[in-house]
């Protein structure tokens, strides 16, 4: 493959445009609009029409459905290389959740029309992109699953195991706030608190800054 301009080797990156050639790449890159975002900044919101393919560049962000209340359940984080919109796009139905920005970040974005024609041409994205949705069902329904039959312990207790990583054979998570746990798990900062505290306490669980460390195997219930 011949060598590729710093953007268009993003999008080489990107899971859904992995097996285009530097051609297909190129004609792709110059459909691309880019936007800057700054952190806490809404994307998209529930129920807007669908109008674009949003691929994240850089940054992280978060894709989340709210009640009038502004309680809110995350049903996942979005990195470099997430894409998202798809849905929403391709059924021309509106966006059935919210995107915020957690940090600032840059983004490209594929008008609906420019995105459907590309599909049109490139079979080889509209299977990529359907492995990914397929993914994306599995993993929503995990989540509903995890809400519907695990106690707020043991949601809280999944996501710290299921954030951690062997580092040096110390299990660890990233940096994790409080808060964050709360919106993944659908419960009150104050309950998560409540638990943290007490896995602490019983020498489950340590603190290193903001990162979790899982001293550990956490029990089944609390």
């Amino acid at each position: 493959m011949p060598s590729l301009r710093r953007s268009q080797a993003m999008l080489a990156n990107v899971p859904l445009f992995a097996d285009l050639d530097a051609d297909a790449l190129a004609a792709i890159e110059q459909q691309t609009k880019r936007k800057h975002y700054q952190k806490r900044t809404v994307i998209i919101e529930k129920g807007d029409e669908s109008s674009s393919l949003y691929v994240l560049e850089q940054g992280r962000a978060k894709v989340y459905v709210a009640d009038d209340a502004g309680r809110e359940i995350v049903l996942r984080e979005l990195g470099p290389g997430d894409h998202f919109g798809e849905l929403a796009l391709l059924g021309g139905s509106p966006r059935t959740a919210s995107v915020e920005t957690l940090t600032d970040c840059d983004v490209r974005l594929l008008t609906g029309p420019v995105f459907k024609d590309f599909l049109a041409k490139h079979p080889e994205v509209a299977l990529s992109l359907i492995r990914h949705l397929v993914r994306q069902v599995a993993d929503l329904t995990d989540t509903a699953s995890d809400l519907a039959l695990l106690s707020v312990y043991g949601r809280i207790a999944k996501v710290l195991v299921d954030q951690s990583r062997d580092e040096g054979g110390r299990l660890m998570t990233p940096p994790l706030t409080q808060q964050q746990i709360a919106d993944r798990v659908g419960c009150s900062r104050e309950m998560v608190s409540r638990i943290i505290g007490d896995l602490k306490t019983g020498g489950y669980i340590s603190l290193e800054g903001k990162r979790f460390v899982l001293e550990r195997k956490l029990p089944e219930r609390w």
